[in-house]
């Protein structure tokens, strides 16, 4: 196979070219072989390219009429006019490209094929965008309302895989290849664990407000020791036994949590200062859990989509599992902020119904998982 010729700078770099970029060219081969063929291709567009020059092509041979099929064999008029309307959206392509194209095109007939594969490698790509978009949103420190804009970056990238999972169904129990995703941005601390500290202080001095706050997990604490006074505050509550720094410290050396090396002096000390309201400070610890959980699950999701050997198949199944974490807490957010939509009334299905089968139900399991 003969080396393609770069058709704009713009579109390639020191890096040798992905299978993709061969597909590619075979499909517009075969397409400019046969530009009949242009009807058994589906699925795709322009922007499903990976590079300016072929989406060009790709969007003159749609644009324009097919040749009769005895001239474009004797002429290559057809072939110039495609070039004229391809060097509209990338100035850098040249005749010789074209001819490389229909060169490089081992069998015209598997049109179909290579625009399938072609469609795969696009929906990868518009998995992994998302997926950095809602990353990208969880980090930006200038939005006005955190919550309201990574909520709807995530609702954006459920609906990008609910798209990717009407084209390539997913296969029961195909997993996608674990991979490490790329390491979080290191958060700063320090405001999180002095709010965790004044929300068990003032949990501890008001006690009966802990009921109002179910909604709150000690998972959603960034410190361990946090999390563990948390569920002795919960524990002691619940058992409607004394709440008070001394009989919080007393089960927190029952269940362990002294044996890190917690002194139980600071730890009197951590309960002993309660300041605001127990909503407020259990609101803001949410808030911080549900971002980092989005932040967990775009990372996870740019991981899967960074694999090139995973299938559309099996990024539809671990997008969905991986942002099944965000529906859960953006559930308890409901519940905790008052926003917790009003369910509306649904007949009763004429035959047997099915489990849900788009990305949009996982805030709806999420919800019947916390009854």
């Amino acid at each position: 196979m003969p080396h393609a010729p770069e058709p704009d700078e713009d579109d390639f770099d020191a890096r040798p070219p992905q299978p993709v970029f061969h597909v590619e060219q075979a499909l517009l081969g075969a397409l400019l072989l046969d530009p009949h063929r242009l009807g058994d291709v589906t699925g795709i567009a322009a922007d499903s390219f990976s590079i300016a020059a072929h989406a060009a092509v790709f969007a003159a041979i749609s644009a324009l009429p097919p040749p009769d099929q005895a001239e474009h064999a004797e002429n290559a008029d057809w072939l110039d006019r495609i070039l004229t309307t391809g060097r509209e959206r990338a100035r850098g392509l040249t005749a010789s490209y074209l001819h490389t194209l229909v060169q490089v095109c081992p069998w015209p007939r598997h049109a179909p094929a290579y625009a399938r594969m072609v469609e795969a490698e696009h929906a990868r790509r518009r998995l992994q965008t998302a997926a950095e978009r809602l990353v990208q949103t969880v980090h930006d420190v200038s939005l006005p309302h955190p919550v309201q804009a990574v909520l709807a970056e995530a609702d954006a990238l459920a609906a990008v895989v609910d798209d990717i999972a009407a084209r390539f169904p997913p296969r029961a129990g195909v997993l996608p290849r674990t991979a490490a995703p790329s390491p979080p941005v290191a958060p700063d601390y320090t405001e999180a664990v002095e709010e965790e500290q004044m929300l068990l202080a003032t949990a501890t001095a008001n006690p009966a407000d802990i009921e109002s706050v179910r909604w709150l997990l000690p998972d959603d604490l960034t410190l361990p020791l946090h999390a563990g006074l948390w569920q002795c505050l919960t524990a002691l509550a619940r058992r409607r036994e004394p709440v008070d720094p001394v009989t919080v410290l007393w089960e927190a050396q029952q269940r362990g949590l002294l044996d890190d090396g917690s002194k139980p002096g600071e730890v009197l000390h951590l309960l002993a200062e309660p300041a605001g309201s127990v909503e407020h400070w259990s609101e803001r610890a949410l808030q911080r859990s549900l971002l980092a959980t989005a932040d967990r699950t775009g990372r996870r999701i740019e991981a899967y989509a960074g694999d090139t050997a995973n299938t559309p198949f099996q990024l539809v199944v671990g997008a969905r599992r991986s942002l099944a974490d965000i529906g859960a807490v953006h559930t308890r957010w409901q519940h905790a902020t008052g926003t917790v939509p009003t369910p509306q009334p649904r007949r009763a299905p004429t035959t047997r119904a099915g489990p849900p089968t788009t990305t949009a139900a996982y805030t709806g399991r999420a919800a019947r998982a916390t009854r």
